[in-house]
């Protein structure tokens, strides 16, 4: 049939304009029903340098620019870029992170993709706010960031020297308001009291 031809399929995904795309995606935008076909296609897309595969069912444009941080949203949903990215990101950690570090409510897993480390956390579902898109990808709100920073710090898993942050570009009242949103955790509240000593909470 000729929806099968292969120029024609290329035409269809360049069309898309996406970058990204799932197994879900390249069915609905090639119009293939039979999965059975539908993998043959994709074969003969990455045979022709059309797709790039990521994992599993997940493949890029190849050739295209990608953003690291729309790409760690792409790997694993659903997540959020924060921690140390976010804070270098936002200029609040001038140290640039060696690891894309994300939120999610899955479980904590390591990803590597053409050798940069992808490093998700997982974080309670009562956690998972604080966020919003951003050119093409999303980012927890600086003070967020911070907070998750902290809250995965007093469990142990990650460490802060608070000297090493430029709090003064925080919005404090927002930084409060999700403050009250976590649990009063005896380590926890220990990580928010060292930072009382450098801002007014």
């Amino acid at each position: 049939m000729e929806r099968y031809n292969l120029a024609i399929l290329t035409k269809k995904i360049y069309d898309s304009n996406l970058l990204f795309f799932s197994l879900k995606t390249l069915r609905d935008i090639l119009n293939v029903k039979k999965e059975v076909t539908l993998f043959s296609i994709i074969r003969k897309l990455l045979e022709a340098e059309v797709l790039m595969k990521v994992e599993k069912d997940r493949y890029l444009l190849k050739g295209a620019e990608i953003n690291d941080f729309a790409l760690a949203n792409f790997i694993y949903s659903t997540s959020y870029i924060s921690f140390e990215s976010a804070l270098n990101f936002y200029g609040i950690l001038s140290q640039f992170p060696y690891e894309i570090t994300s939120a999610t409510t899955k479980k904590t897993i390591k990803k590597i993709f053409q050798k940069k480390i992808y490093i998700f956390t997982h974080i309670k579902k009562d956690l998972f706010f604080g966020y919003e898109k951003k050119n093409d990808f999303i980012i927890a709100l600086p003070e967020k960031a911070l907070l998750d920073q902290l809250y995965i710090s007093s469990k142990g898993y990650k460490k802060v020297n608070i000297d090493e942050y430029d709090l003064t570009k925080l919005n404090i009242t927002r930084f409060k308001n999700y403050l009250e949103r976590y649990p009063k955790t005896k380590q926890f509240q220990k990580s928010i009291n060292v930072l009382k000593k450098y801002i007014n909470i």
